[in-house]
């Protein structure tokens, strides 16, 4: 039986391959974006208030910081406490067009050795977990120049 795709939290994130795009909100009165999404109200405490209206957020940005996870983060994150912890890279995104910094995984393989502050990356579908029945989605943070 085949696993189920699934992202990890609806509505953040949409599309497969080249179109993959992580998917945040405008506000129509400031122009403010915002990621992970806002659906009641403009977070902008200077902002008035306005219609919230779904945007795709662009896919490629610069690193702002990076760092690795070398300890196994407690629950709700997932992982087999029976296998050995296996280090991954974290990177804060910063996407210019937005003004705004996307914090997340690094593609399997890449470290903080191989980033840089100002390095060009790219979002990519990825992995969280599997259960028996589901592949859970995510988005990763992939240097332009590896290849998928």
């Amino acid at each position: 039986m085949a696993r189920s795709r699934r992202p990890a939290v609806d509505g953040w994130f949409a599309g497969a391959g080249a179109r993959f795009r992580l998917l945040g909100t405008r506000c129509a009165a400031c122009a403010a974006v915002f990621f992970p999404r806002e659906d009641t109200h403009c977070r902008n405490p200077a902002c008035p208030g306005g219609e919230l209206t779904e945007v795709p957020l662009s896919p490629r940005g610069r690193v702002w910081s990076y760092t690795d996870s070398r300890y196994r983060p407690p629950s709700p994150y997932v992982s087999d406490p029976e296998l050995p912890w296996e280090p991954y890279a974290l990177i804060a995104v910063e996407l210019a067009a937005e003004r705004i910094v996307v914090l997340g995984q690094a593609v399997p393989g890449v470290t903080v050795a191989d980033l840089a502050v100002g390095m060009e990356v790219e979002v990519v579908a990825g992995v969280l977990y599997e259960d028996t029945g589901t592949t859970w989605l995510t988005w990763h943070w992939r240097p332009t120049e590896v290849a998928v």
